[in-house]
């Protein structure tokens, strides 16, 4: 059986101060999204990896 042909695009973790990483999202990703800049997103931890979405709630 054929492997799917998506393009895999590897990222690096950035250091920010002593303890937090952060990884950057490309902006075409963001934008099918329909993330914006300080969108609030819950990032929890799964068994192959982690995953982040909309917090989906109201800042006010």
């Amino acid at each position: 059986m054929a492997k799917s042909k998506q393009k895999k695009v590897v990222h690096h973790l950035i250091r920010l101060g002593k303890s937090s990483l952060s990884v950057v999202l490309p902006a075409n990703l963001a934008r099918s999204l329909g993330w914006k800049k300080n969108q609030r997103v819950v990032v929890k931890r799964v068994p192959r990896g982690i995953l982040v979405k909309d917090a989906m709630t109201k800042h006010r």
